[in-house]
């Protein structure tokens, strides 16, 4: 019963448009990463998110708000980007490229559509979530895509519990996407 329930949440890859065929005979890949029109929790729209937490967290402590929202948005490159990149390099078994000066001929694009942070407070959490679409382009014109994958549902979690940081959960949904999507790249192309 416990490995029905894990199961039932587990993240969902969905191929809805294209094919992955053409980056069969591919050494390497681009990677790409978008947070545009990413709604957040209950926000519809990453700002107001941003601003309500900036506001709360600097009523308790003046400047700590303006440290986190540095934070949220510096996360993306420090953190997250760069877990998603291990772990999907690791299970695809090819190159990726990251703002790179030799592209490679195609360009992964991860568009993040909706975070959910997640909370610890010790007694207790929830865990941070992701969903969003992967669109392969050609990287020499991103108006030809060559494929698009949904994504929901890939989840933030941590051994032990000690994840009261938004980032470290969050990390760990990209951790958590860029592994799966390398395996399915792996079986798929």
């Amino acid at each position: 019963m416990l490995l029905a329930s894990m199961n039932s949440h587990a993240q969902k890859l969905k191929l809805i448009e294209g094919d992955l065929a053409p980056l069969a005979k591919e050494s390497s890949i681009n990677i790409e990463f978008s947070y545009e029109k990413m709604s957040v929790g209950k926000f519809d729209n990453e700002s107001d998110y941003v601003a309500k937490k900036t506001e709360e967290y600097n009523q308790k402590e003046a400047g700590r708000g303006d440290n986190w929202a540095k934070n949220w948005v510096r996360d993306r490159k420090d953190k997250f980007e760069p877990k998603f990149n291990e772990l999907f390099e690791k299970e695809y078994e090819k190159q990726i490229t990251y703002n790179s000066k030799k592209p490679a001929k195609y360009t992964l694009i991860v568009k993040t559509t909706f975070t959910e942070p997640g909370f610890n407070v010790g007694v207790m959490r929830k865990n941070a979530q992701i969903d969003g679409e992967i669109w392969v382009v050609e990287t020499a014109d991103h108006s030809k895509v060559i494929a698009k994958i949904k994504m929901d549902n890939a989840l933030g979690r941590t051994f032990g519990g000690y994840d009261f940081d938004t980032g470290g959960r969050i990390s760990e949904c990209y951790a958590d996407a860029g592994k799966a999507l390398g395996k399915y790249f792996r079986k798929n192309s």
